[in-house]
């Protein structure tokens, strides 16, 4: 994947948490210069950005960090293999007790 493309499918991924964590009242979230943040309703943060020179997703949580890349089409857990969208939404589970639908 070109530096283009990556850029292009991370905007996507951004974009489609943000619309999907709008939509819980138990968040905040803010999406500025390619860093979303989700804060929680007791002050901590779910941060998800993009790692250029590694082509993948990171996503740092009370519950550690995580790296994703595009891996059979999909975005998976560098050490799990776990998918983005399932991680994401166990994580935000945890740390708010918020359930988030990536539809």
């Amino acid at each position: 994947m070109n530096e283009t493309d990556f850029h292009r499918a991370v905007d996507a991924v951004l974009a489609r948490i943000e619309a999907a964590a709008e939509d819980v009242p138990e968040l905040d979230v803010d999406l500025e210069a390619g860093i979303l943040t989700l804060t929680c309703a007791d002050g901590s943060r779910i941060i998800v950005n993009r790692q250029t020179p590694n082509r993948e997703i990171w996503v740092a949580a009370r519950s550690g960090g995580f790296h994703f890349s595009s891996r059979e089409g999909a975005w998976r857990d560098t050490r799990s293999g776990d998918e983005l969208f399932a991680s994401l939404a166990r994580i935000i589970a945890s740390q708010a007790g918020a359930r988030v639908d990536f539809v």
